[in-house]
């Protein structure tokens, strides 16, 4: 019997269950097969390809993964009677399942959690609250509880007097946003703080209230929080508690009271568009008011006078001790404001085109200030559609808070995303040792040429899933659909590309079995992209799904890699067969 002769047989048997499969999985079925792509593949043939190609290592591992699938195969219905092997359905199936994911389906924990805070990206969102736009849309603890149950662990709440000035409203200031009770908030918080992660969940405020109503807010805080509260017995400290010494804690992080104030308006808080989006984002360059508007400061200038009077006249030391993580004024002299203090360590925080003019005059010192100290960057106020910049210009130089519009969709928060499937999905992720790096001699710098450390071996076999989660005529009305992928990577500027695969006409389960290099030199801040789009002639290209992997916790080999939708929300059906390699 011929190879031509055998692969035929492997189409014609498989097209009732997948309609026609990529051929170099046939070809890597035939290999291991005992009598070829018609055949089985035994056990022993197996433990061979868990080695030689999913890069399984050592015995007691092996021989575990060959009975996790040979049970997958035996509970599916899919060894040959008789002679107890894998079928090429099995095998394909089993290829296809979440239990051989891209990513450790088990999602551990396993990096060291027992350093200082600042050694870590932390999951941070920005105007937590929002249920949409930055200008007019509601205000509600919904976003909050969905945030948190992504794994979310920094949560942003702007407070601000009621009509009355004798109660506490969450809202976005000066805009026409509808306010959301604090209370209810708070509730929300606790209840869902821990759900997905048991690790610190930091609650930074937008203090604009009055001394009387901060003491309501601290009543609040502790009444609601209790024992999850975690407070420091001193107002300096000199270094940050790690997430282990966190777990299950909620942490206040503001600027001081008698600092608010004098200080809101600081240019620090300005934040402007960054790149255009899958999504209609034409109206990111619209205008409108922010909080961290330095226009401000000109509209209410005389009643901040007199609310900074009232603040000085006594500020309420309960609503002062619950900030663990205080926010430190800026002085608006860079070289001041990245100072490192051996004896104390704060939070410093810098609006968007703040931060881009920051790392093009003191890069060195944002990385030398962030392994000690955190540093939060948030999106400039004419992201009116809720879009967001992209993150990796933050992770690059160390920044752990790295805010993100989690009401907008798009690429850029695709990205915060995709790191954040990492570690788990616990909401920290370790950063990596070269920005830990103090000698003076061996500062990380993300602009330099650096040599290649990997190359990652990319190869697109095939994908299903469309023809169940989509009608039949989404994608074109007369025809099946024209699927194509684009694959590439996001990191240092070095490594930095996109690839894409022919298009693959009129049929609902594509094979491109396409193969791409990429060349690493910094693979510990380098992110996986992938999205597939279906051609149009026409009109823009139809969104066909989309995912984001850390590739320093992709797993080697064939492996299934489900896509997202638009908000980054798994797909029921759609998924990619992969191969991935490290040369």
């Amino acid at each position: 019997m011929t190879s031509t002769y055998r692969v035929c047989c492997f189409l014609r048997r498989f097209r009732a269950a997948s309609n026609e499969p990529s051929e170099e999985l046939a070809d890597v079925f035939e290999s291991y097969a005992d009598g070829g792509v018609g055949g089985v593949m035994g056990e022993e043939a197996l433990r061979r390809f868990l080695r030689e190609v999913q890069g399984v290592a050592g015995d007691d591992e092996l021989e575990a993964t060959a009975k996790e699938v040979m049970a997958f195969a035996a509970e599916q219905r899919l060894l040959k009677k008789g002679a107890g092997g894998l079928t090429v359905e099995g095998f394909h199936r089993w290829l296809c399942s979440d239990a051989n994911a891209a990513l450790d389906p088990t999602r551990r924990v396993y990096q060291d959690m027992g350093l200082p805070l600042s050694h870590y990206f932390i999951y941070t969102g920005h105007n937590s609250y929002l249920t949409g736009n930055q200008l007019s849309s509601g205000c509600s603890e919904v976003p909050i509880v969905k945030a948190l149950q992504d794994g979310v662990r920094v949560i942003e709440l702007d407070l601000w007097p009621n009509a009355a000035k004798d109660a506490v409203e969450v809202l976005h200031g000066r805009t026409l946003t509808s306010p959301v009770d604090l209370m209810r908030c708070l509730e929300a918080i606790k209840e869902h703080a821990f759900v997905a992660s048991p690790y610190p969940v930091i609650l930074t405020l937008e203090d604009h209230l009055t001394p009387d109503l901060q003491s309501q807010v601290a009543k609040m805080i502790k009444e609601t929080f209790g024992d999850m509260l975690y407070t420091c017995e001193t107002e300096n400290i000199s270094e940050f508690p790690s997430p282990d010494e966190l777990k299950n804690k909620i942490i206040v992080s503001t600027k001081p009271p008698k600092e608010y104030l004098q200080t809101k308006n600081d240019d620090d808080e300005a934040a402007g568009v960054w790149g255009d989006e899958i999504t209609d984002d034409k109206a990111g360059n619209l205008t409108g008011g922010d909080k961290h508007t330095a226009e401000e400061a000109a509209v209410d200038e005389e009643q901040e006078v007199e609310s900074d009077k009232k603040t000085q006249q006594g500020v309420d030391n309960e609503y002062r001790r619950l900030i663990a993580i205080p926010l430190t004024r800026r002085k608006h002299d860079m070289d001041q404001d990245l100072k490192v203090d051996p004896d104390k360590v704060s939070r410093l925080s810098l609006g968007e085109k703040g931060y881009e003019k920051a790392i093009v005059t003191h890069g060195a010192d944002i990385i030398r200030f962030t392994q000690r100290n955190l540093l939060r960057i948030f999106p400039r106020s004419t992201r009116i559609t809720s879009s967001n910049y992209n993150p990796l210009m933050g992770w690059r130089y160390g920044v752990q808070m790295v805010a993100a519009n989690m009401q907008g969709h798009g690429r850029k928060l695709w990205l915060t995303q995709g790191m954040f499937r990492a570690n788990g999905g616990c909401g920290y992720v370790k950063k990596p040792d070269i920005l830990m790096n103090s000698d003076p001699d061996k500062l990380f710098d993300p602009t330099a040429k650096l040599p290649v450390k990997t190359r990652l071996k990319v190869t697109v076999y095939m994908g299903d899933g469309w023809r169940f989660d989509f009608r039949k005529t989404h994608f074109d009305k007369c025809s099946p659909p024209d699927f194509y992928t684009r694959v590439g990577i996001a990191g240092v500027e070095a490594d930095t590309r996109m690839e894409q695969t022919k298009v693959k006409m009129d049929t609902w389960i594509p094979a491109w079995d396409h193969e791409f290099e990429f060349p690493l030199s910094v693979p510990e801040l380098a992110l996986l992209r992938v999205e597939v789009h279906e051609s149009d002639n026409h009109q823009k290209d139809d969104f066909g799904g989309q995912t984001c992997l850390p590739v320093w916790e992709l797993r080697r080999g064939i492996r299934s890699v489900r896509l997202c939708n638009h908000k980054g929300e798994p797909l029921r059906s759609v998924k990619l067969l992969m191969r991935f390699d490290f040369t």
